[in-house]
């Protein structure tokens, strides 16, 4: 089942709530440790987190962040969702790892609070141009519910295998993420599944008339499933459609 708006919004607020848990909890040198993001380490890639809770709770914020970004598109080209993360992390480069968790932790309930506020005719009737990771239309609810719950989880996992920590995982958190995921991705490619994810977020998903064993041959874990489909490991056959995230 997609999730509902009340629910995607209770789901970042837990969210945020770990991944400042985790950010709490790291070193200084495990700050500076590479990420699967390729330009970004474990701070800046939550200079990208902070920018977009801050934009998101603020209107003012939000629309300097897209100027910027705009004139960054126009100038350096490429997806503007590059450039907004880009703006996003070069306006916040000179904070330190204290400075960017208490800022994190103000900003995180006025971020979850402001989205949760939207109205639904905004959420269901406002649709953008998308040119990256795929190039189509979103509703708002889609960018604001969905991909910006899914855009904090996949960072803490980035951060966590960056410093070499355990996911903290939860079936009824996580794993309502998860399935989210596999809802869309059986939706974009179409084709019948029967799916077996391993891990304390995973489970057995079929759908399309599957029948039978999973196409794919092999268990894989949960959040390995998401990484592949995020871009962050290489996947074939089904496991080639790109869900955004």
């Amino acid at each position: 089942m997609t999730l509902s708006h009340i629910e995607a919004m209770d789901l970042q607020a837990t969210e945020l709530q770990r991944a400042l848990t985790l950010l709490e909890s790291l070193t200084a040198s495990e700050w500076s440790a590479p990420t699967d993001c390729p330009a970004w380490d474990v701070r800046r890639m939550y200079l990208h987190v902070l920018g977009a809770c801050e934009g998101a709770a603020s209107v003012r914020e939000q629309v300097h962040q897209m100027r910027a970004a705009r004139r960054r598109q126009k100038a350096g080209g490429g997806p503007l969702e590059a450039a907004l993360s880009a703006v996003q992390v070069d306006e916040r480069e000179g904070l330190g790892a204290d400075e960017l968790v208490r800022r994190l932790r103000d900003v995180a309930p006025r971020t979850v609070r402001s989205r949760r506020r939207l109205p639904a005719a905004l959420r269901k009737g406002v649709r953008m141009k998308v040119d990256g990771p795929v190039v189509e239309r979103w509703a708002l609810g889609y960018l604001v519910d969905t991909i910006y719950l899914r855009d904090l989880w996949m960072h803490r996992v980035d951060a966590c295998r960056a410093v070499g920590r355990d996911v903290e995982l939860t079936a009824a958190h996580d794993g309502r993420i998860v399935a989210d995921v596999v809802e869309e991705w059986g939706r974009r490619h179409g084709e019948p599944y029967h799916l077996h994810l391993g891990g304390t977020a995973g489970g057995v998903f079929h759908g399309n008339g599957a029948t039978g064993d999973t196409p794919l041959g092999r268990e894989l874990d949960a959040v390995e499933f998401c990484r592949i489909l995020a871009g962050r490991a290489v996947g074939e056959g089904q496991l080639a459609t790109i869900v955004p995230f």
